[in-house]
């Protein structure tokens, strides 16, 4: 009676209403966190089966070749992987090769597979072994009219070629080696570092670290504020990549400078395509370390070939 007197009622019943309103928001809210906990786990599940599926698939299709070579006989007769001085050798081997006009064919092996117009020029000298070229696309197939010599060529970059019918094999030295004046960057989520090169020479390096989270395994809404604190951090290391590569040779030679980008599939298909850029050739490799060794590292594997012998 006293607190309808005093005008109190009325404030303690909105004070209750808002004390449930007030556990209403608090309980969604926590709802909401568990909500976003669940969904970055998952992301994180998700990335690592990929990862996983990713492994299997080379796996299976390791083992789909050699069973189809078992099946039909068909096996190459030597494969390699070339890099340095073997590379250069080997490349001015086949560089080398002389026969008659329009008696040395190359032509490039895209993804999707020989077209039947490529099929038609190979088939007459490779007869069933074309199924060994279309294995190990993408690549350059090189082959002379006689079937004396048949080799698939796998270079960092595979360019587009048509079928040439020369007295010698249409291979550019740039395919395979560092030649001339280029750049290689390397991207991880943590790391870029930027190597310009003349030849196999580096002549300017410029290298940095991003402070990234690593892994989080707690749960909760701790977990969520975790992934998003990581993926700005990600984000702010991509526009220092976007911001390096820009600015790499301000004096505007940069645009004929080949760029190869290179490191974690992921990050490098995001820095193309969020940044515009359109490197020379794209790769997946495995280097780890300080800015500057982990360079030396992905050039070492970026600049490989791989030859079979059909």
């Amino acid at each position: 009676m006293l607190d309808e007197l005093l005008g109190r009622a009325s404030l303690k019943n909105r004070i209750d209403e808002l004390e449930d309103e007030n556990e209403r928001l608090r309980k969604r809210y926590e709802a909401e966190s568990e909500r976003r906990a669940e969904a970055a786990t998952a992301r994180q599940d998700a990335e690592e089966r990929i990862n996983r599926l990713e492994d299997r698939i080379a796996q299976l299709e390791g083992e789909l070749e050699r069973a189809d070579e078992e099946e039909t006989g068909l096996t190459v007769r030597h494969r390699d992987q070339l890099r340095g001085t073997r590379l250069e050798a080997v490349f001015d081997r086949l560089a080398s090769f002389r026969t008659d006009p329009e008696g040395a064919l190359t032509v490039s092996v895209d993804d999707d597979g020989i077209t039947e117009s490529v099929r038609a020029e190979l088939e007459p000298v490779l007869g069933d072994q074309i199924a060994l070229v279309e294995d190990g696309a993408p690549c350059l197939c090189c082959i002379d009219d006689a079937g004396l010599l048949a080799v698939t060529l796998e270079p960092p970059a595979v360019p587009t070629l048509d079928v040439t019918w020369r007295d010698r094999f249409a291979l550019d030295r740039e395919w395979f080696l560092p030649t001339g004046r280029h750049a290689v960057a390397l991207v991880r989520t943590d790391l870029f570092a930027l190597g310009i090169y003349e030849g196999d020479e580096r002549v300017d390096y410029r290298g940095f670290e991003s402070d990234v989270k690593g892994s989080h395994s707690k749960g909760g809404f701790s977990q969520a504020r975790f992934e998003r604190i990581r993926d700005g951090q990600i984000d702010d290391h991509l526009e220092r990549c976007r911001d390096a590569l820009a600015a790499y040779e301000p004096d505007g030679e940069a645009a004929d400078t080949p760029l190869y980008l290179v490191g974690q599939r992921g990050i490098v298909e995001t820095l193309v395509t969020e940044s515009g850029l359109e490197p020379t050739a794209t790769a997946a490799v495995d280097a780890t370390g300080d800015p500057e060794p982990a360079l030396e590292d992905a050039v070492h594997s970026f600049w490989m070939t791989e030859l079979r012998v059909l």
